[in-house]
């Protein structure tokens, strides 16, 4: 046994999910003396040749000495790792420190030997890979900064797995090895391989699930009715395209099918692979149901089952145990408390989820984590008349429940790259990772628009889901959503509104809009309605009411044609009259005026014309709608009308709205949107400064983080260290006393002020406690003795006295790091009214040259800054600056978890930073740079 002198306490962090190349799973943890039988079962499995590759010669077995040495770890100087699935080995990986002689070492010694051994049938999984970024990750984390490993020059896979990590390295050859030796430090290269490994794994694992070869439902009923008999029906009847089952326990041991399903009492008895299971039992019988889909080689669980966090702390505990027994053996799980998934591919055709029936096929991805919401969603898109126009549908549907597992960023990652989706529209009431759904969302919305509606905005997270706690109120979670490129809407209204346009319509090039119609009242609607959301309207042109549909193409023709218009909203309402168009000649008319000019989008409002809006989806189709013939009986026959056949990716349909309103707001969207491509297009930079001294920054933390877990530095203490990033605070001194403020004035010199600085009168002028231009000694004292009558003793005040700053706009900067989201800087106005409106802007961190310029901008109250009513435009640029060195100080340094300047006096030349407070505390073990690895909830 390993004795507590030769090992640490166990690492339990280290452990990690992990999804592999192929979109399976498996575990990482460290290697115990526990494993020894584990291990000689792995090695039993190694191939002779991969064997020969580990230990440069013929070795059949491990020796009971092998096994000592390789299940020993003191987890710092000596560290195994393995990955398992199902609980048993399928890899390990192994370090071991070494001096500059190459023998053994501790620290300081900062080099360590690597090692690798995968079991041949799991080769080309990505295993190594993953291997290879928690060793690294573990290796820094024990001080050590380099890997050296010795490869045979035919171990092509392993050479590979070194090469492709993207660290910067050397390689040799000597005495017929080769010889690989490489920095830890992360890399943008690094990161950039970790992140794509990232995406092509989660995307795959969603793939799996989405497109199964065949599907199993268990909890199939053997009579109509129940959950699991519904998911069947709904698949037959959806045409799935694979092999289905229906499983339920209860079936006698005859029974051969079910309504012509292949029946059996268990998954073990199919004969087949079964790629997807739907589970639909109790929850007390579901984690048998994961051990026989486990032991099958079931890729994924989709689990409508009800019972889990959603219950309370006791559901919770089971929705836990759930996941790590999938994920064991490699599946991923949609739910608990699922709905179901759904892909309308020709290819596929799953109808897995609740739905009874299959949607439209189209090219919007819908994902949410409410089930109800769900059925909105799908009723809304599926819908032909009333409301807005049904002009595309859907290509793919997940509804994650309680979303213990796969998450909002899994499917993220399967649309990014997706051909048959061009929309993603995403209902979220918790981000489980806010920091990485940022990054991800950045990257989705670089090439295809997703827009986000949150739930639950104003209350807790609704009891099924475990997330980390953040401390950013809502609005800030909004502002750093908008600033990674998603459309943030409030209603699920507005979702589909937005998805419609965006889905068939081009995106506009700017916010110049022509109106036109045959109603001058819904004209002067709608151009109110762009003047509210921030748009360039002109002026109605109104083409009366007697207008025909040769009328309304001839003006959209000219709208469109004209240079200075960006868009066009069409307004029609019902006009009786022998030249009246009727609803499908309307249609195809604004339909070859819009295919003309193919760049500029085309929006109708209309008003009491259901035929209209079915007809400008039908206009584009490409074949007949698809009669009730042969469907099921629906309990709401008429609530949702049938599929109509897809339409080809590049039809030009036109999204009608029932308001001006809805549709104006769905354009303004869009065109935020199209701006923010345009400006990510160019991505801005972090610049460097040659004034910083980040490793006298570095040294001057560690020290002052000797003292203690975490600390608000002095005055002193934060002067010194924002003055290593060129941050210089004006100088402040104490006066606790009506002498030493006087002694203080004249340190510094005349003009100066003062200030109280206790908490409740900090930055708080609008109190009285702070006195401005004291000229000499006279005004001083005076000013003194009313500060102390009014608000109490000097040592409550905490009186100083400090330099009058030049003129200018009071301001702030703020920084904190979030649980969830991360490095956040907040800026605003210094003042109780800006504290009153929430007028702040928000960026995360690191931020880049074009962040700081929109932030200086962002909020409501910028024209302060700018020169209004006639004032000087203040310096910005240097505010501009002043946030870059602030956001370099906390990205260099995860020590800094707050820093707030307050006020910043920013002036027409140059700015005054006239208070500061800095909070340190030691980093976090993991960061958004660390390996991959899936959430646990």
């Amino acid at each position: 046994m390993q004795t507590t002198s030769d090992r640490h306490e166990y690492p339990a962090h280290w452990e990690a999910d992990v999804v592999l190349r192929d979109g399976g799973t498996a575990r990482i943890r460290p290697i115990t003396v526990d494993d020894a039988e584990r291990l000689v079962s792995f090695y039993e499995q190694v191939s002779d040749e991969s064997k020969y590759y580990r230990f440069f010669a013929p070795y059949p077995r491990l020796s009971a000495k092998d096994v000592h040495r390789f299940t020993h770890h003191d987890f710092v100087d000596r560290v195994g790792l393995a990955a398992t699935v199902g609980g048993e080995f399928i890899a390990t990986v192994r370090y071991d420190r070494i001096g500059t002689d190459g023998l053994p070492a501790s620290a300081p010694a900062d080099e360590a030997e690597v090692a690798f051994l995968v079991q041949d049938a799991h080769q080309g999984r990505g295993v190594a890979s993953a291997l290879l970024e928690h060793i690294a990750a573990v290796a820094r984390e024990r001080g050590i900064r380099r890997f050296a490993a010795e490869v045979l020059p035919a171990n092509t896979r392993m050479i590979k797995v070194f090469t492709d990590a993207g660290y910067q390295q050397k390689r040799s050859f000597e005495d017929g090895v080769v010889r690989l030796e490489f920095d830890l430090e992360p890399t943008d290269r690094s990161l950039a391989v970790q992140r794509a490994r990232e995406q092509r794994a989660e995307a795959r694992s969603v793939q799996r699930l989405l497109a199964p070869g065949a599907v199993a439902v268990i909890g199939a009923g053997r009579t109509p009715g129940g959950v699991g008999r519904s998911v069947l029906d709904h698949l037959r009847n959806g045409g799935y395209t694979g092999r289905l089952y229906a499983v339920n326990r209860a079936f006698t041991a005859d029974r051969k099918d079910l309504d012509g399903v292949p029946a059996h009492r268990s998954v073990r008895d199919i004969s087949e692979p079964v790629d997807l299971a739907v589970v639909a039992v109790p929850a007390e019988h579901v984690p048998e149901v994961v051990t026989e889909c486990g032991e099958h080689g079931v890729q994924g669980l989709v689990v409508v089952s009800a019972g889990y966090a959603e219950s309370g702390p006791e559901g919770r505990e089971r929705q836990r145990e759930l996941v790590r027994q999938a994920r064991s053996y490699g599946m991923r799980i949609i739910g608990p408390n699922a709905f179901g998934i759904i892909n309308t591919s020709p290819q596929v055709r799953l109808n897995a989820s609740l739905a009874p029936e299959m949607p439209r096929p189209g090219r919007i991805g819908l994902f949410a984590q409410s089930g109800a919401i769900g059925i909105a969603l799908l009723s809304r898109l599926h819908r032909r008349g009333g409301g807005v126009t049904g002009v595309t549908g859907v290509s793919t549907f997940v509804s994650s429940g309680n979303r213990a597992d796969v998450s909002g960023n899994d499917v993220l990652q399967y649309w990014y790259d997706d051909p048959d989706t061009d929309v993603a529209l995403m209902y979220l009431e918790t981000i489980g990772n806010p920091r990485k759904f940022n990054r991800l969302a950045r990257r989705t919305a670089a090439s295809k628009p997703l827009v986000v509606v949150q739930g639950a905005r104003h209350g807790g997270a609704p009891q099924g889901h475990a997330v980390r706690v953040t401390r950013l109120p809502h609005a800030t979670v909004s502002a750093l959503l908008r600033q990674a490129g998603v459309i943030r809407v409030d209603t699920i209204t507005e979702l589909v509104d937005a998805g419609l346009l965006l889905a068939r319509q081009p995106l506009p090039a700017g916010p110049r809009v022509a109106i036109l119609g045959n109603s001058e009242s819904l004209g002067l609607l709608t151009y109110d309605a762009c003047l509210t959301e921030g748009l360039r309207p002109s002026p109605p042109l109104d083409l009366t009411t007697e207008a025909s549909a040769e009328d309304f193409h001839r003006a959209l023709v000219g709208a469109l044609a004209d240079d200075s218009c960006d868009a066009v909203v069409v307004t029609a309402i019902p006009a009786v009259g022998e030249t009246s168009p009727g609803d499908a000649e309307l249609a195809e008319a604004l339909r070859s005026a819009a295919a003309a000019a193919p760049a500029k989008p085309v929006l109708v409002v209309h008003v009491e014309l259901g035929g209209l809006a079915e007809a400008l989806s039908a206009a584009a189709s490409t074949g007949p709608q698809a009669g009730t013939a042969g469907r099921p009986q629906q309990d709401v026959a008429d609530a949702v009308p049938p599929p109509a056949t897809e339409v080809p990716p590049d039809s030009r349909l036109i999204p009608a709205y029932p308001a001006a309103e809805r549709a104006v707001r769905a354009l303004a969207e869009a065109v935020k949107y199209a701006q923010w491509r345009r400006e990510a297009a160019e991505p801005g930079k972090v610049p460097e400064f040659d004034d910083i001294d980040e490793k006298g920054a570095a040294r001057l933390i560690d020290g002052l983080l000797a003292r203690g877990q975490g600390l608000t530095l002095g005055p002193d203490e934060t002067c010194d260290l924002l003055a290593r990033y060129g941050i210089h605070v004006r100088r402040a001194l104490p006066a606790p006393t009506s002498e030493a403020a006087l002694e203080a004035a004249r340190t510094i010199g005349y003009p100066v002020a003062l200030k109280a600085t206790a908490p409740h009168l900090r930055h708080r002028a609008d109190l009285g406690g702070v006195r401005l231009d004291l000229a000499d000694e006279e005004q001083l004292r005076r000013a003194y003795a009313e500060l102390t009558s009014l608000f109490g003793k000097p040592e409550e005040l905490r009186p100083v006295v400090q330099g009058m700053a030049p003129r200018g706009v009071d301001t702030f900067l703020r920084t904190v790091i979030d649980p969830a989201a991360g490095a956040v800087l907040s800026f605003g106005l210094a003042g109780a009214a800006s504290q009153l409106l929430d007028d702040m802007g928000h960026r995360l961190i690191p931020v880049t040259d074009r962040d700081a310029t929109s932030l200086v901008r962002s909020i409501r109250t910028a024209p302060l800054l700018f020169g209004w009513r006639g004032s000087d435009p203040v310096d910005t640029p240097a505010l501009e600056e002043l946030m870059l060195r602030v956001s370099r100080l906390v990205d260099d340094h995860p020590e800094v978890v707050a820093v707030t300047l307050e006020p910043v006096v920013v002036a027409p030349r140059g700015l005054s930073v006239l208070g500061a407070t800095v909070r340190l505390a030691p980093p976090p073990a993991r960061d958004d740079l660390g390996p991959r690895r899936l959430p646990v909830y």
